[in-house]
């Protein structure tokens, strides 16, 4: 019933960076809901060399059909060259069938 709910998982460079991406992304219409974690450690190779950061995670949940203006958006406006953006698909009938309900029609209402 509530098809191509989509789960992003955006890191950042930290809690105001991934606040105002959020805040932009909701005023743009893009998603339903953005989720702040303001606080991680990140391990990671680039360039050949290891990194330990300490980052900020944004979940955005939205429809399929904003994926890619999300992940567009996102590469335009984030300080990194290479910006973490994963989708991953949201089970339609797994869940609290109310607040999915709630998040398809926030979702997709603002096309």
């Amino acid at each position: 019933m509530h098809k191509n709910l989509r789960f992003l998982y955006i890191t950042t460079e930290n809690k105001d960076q991934a606040s105002d991406l959020g805040r932009k992304i909701i005023d743009a219409d893009l998603a339903a809901c953005v989720n702040i974690i303001p606080a991680m450690e990140s391990i990671y190779k680039w360039e050949n060399e290891i990194h330990t950061n300490s980052e900020a995670i944004l979940i955005v949940k939205t429809h399929i059909s904003k994926v890619q203006a999300v992940t567009h958006f996102i590469k335009e406006n984030h300080s990194y060259e290479c910006p973490c953006v994963i989708s991953l698909n949201i089970a339609e009938d797994e869940g609290n069938p109310e607040y999915l309900k709630w998040l398809y029609e926030s979702a997709t209402e603002r096309t």
